[in-house]
């Protein structure tokens, strides 16, 4: 790519810890600058996350509807989840989607990962595709309270439209479900 710089442009000076907890660390970076200024960095760190888009057999999303205390509200995503340590994003993904819908897929495909906020966190999430969905019984977390829904991908891609949802993986996901779905023969 023309114009693309080798090797970092910044250097690390200095970094400084400031919160280690059970999802996310927190740091301040003192950082040198290729032309010798310092500046600061913060930095979240995260141990990454799947995202799973659940397709039925009549091409109807299974979405969950939780409150998310960051944002004071209800919000209709896709089924998601943190990666535990050492744990490959298949296999979170897997145990994401049972955990959240109880469903078990019997196809997975792998789509694409992204970062969040690439500005001040190192978040990846790994996004799946799950078909050949055979239901069964949820595991959600002792903190979580879940309502399994399901839509249409019409109805989701309208939801996006009208600002019903807003969660930016969810968007990704099901936006890259309606171009598979229009690129399927």
């Amino acid at each position: 790519m023309e114009g693309t710089v080798s090797g970092p442009p910044e250097k690390v000076i200095k970094s400084q810890p400031i919160y280690d907890g059970r999802l996310v660390r927190f740091r301040v970076d003192t950082i040198e600058l290729p032309d010798g200024r310092t500046t600061i960095r913060e930095i979240i760190n995260t141990p990454g996350a799947v995202t799973i888009i659940p397709l039925t057999e009549d091409h109807q999303v299974r979405m969950v509807r939780q409150y998310r205390s960051a944002v004071g509200e209800y919000l209709l995503e896709l089924p998601a989840g943190t990666l535990r340590p050492g744990e490959p994003p298949d296999e979170a993904a897997a145990r994401e989607l049972a955990e959240e819908t109880g469903d078990r897929a019997a196809h997975w495909k792998y789509l694409a990962s992204f970062y969040t906020m690439p500005g001040v966190c190192n978040e990846i999430i790994h996004l799946f595709l799950a078909t050949g969905l055979m239901p069964g019984s949820t595991n959600h977390d002792l903190d979580e309270s879940i309502e399994v829904v399901t839509l249409s991908i019409e109805q989701a891609l309208e939801m996006i439209r009208s600002g019903q949802i807003r969660d930016a993986k969810t968007i990704v996901g099901l936006l890259m479900a309606h171009m598979l779905d229009r690129r399927a023969p």
